[in-house]
């Protein structure tokens, strides 16, 4: 499996949007709030990252986060590679936290996923 992060891998849609929130179980992971759906029309994951403007006002520093949650994602990618999910990652944490801890907790996240 490659490790890109295509945008094929991505939620863009308002429709899919809507229905991975309406429809998708969740759960809670510090510093993530998590959404999912399985789906059957394709046979590849699909990612939506979120940070909240209310906790970071400064762009800078949503994208930063959002950096360190993509590549996360990217390099842990392979653990779901049997499943085709739409997966929600919302930031809640008012802690700008490194990118080791978030990718421990991504680990966390995807190994909970797929089991």
């Amino acid at each position: 499996m490659s490790q890109t992060f295509s945008k094929q891998e991505r939620i863009f849609k308002k429709k899919e949007i809507q229905e991975l929130f309406s429809k998708g179980s969740s759960f809670y992971l510090y510093p993530f709030s998590v959404k999912l759906t399985q789906t059957t029309l394709s046979n590849q994951n699909a990612v939506l990252i979120s940070v909240s403007k209310r906790l970071y006002k400064r762009a800078v520093d949503r994208n930063l986060i959002k950096r360190r949650i993509k590549e996360a994602y990217r390099l842990n990618k392979f653990t779901l590679e049997k499943s085709s999910f739409r997966i929600a990652f919302i930031y809640t944490s008012k802690k700008q936290h490194d990118f080791s801890f978030i990718e421990e907790k991504m680990i966390k996240i995807l190994q909970k996923i797929n089991a």
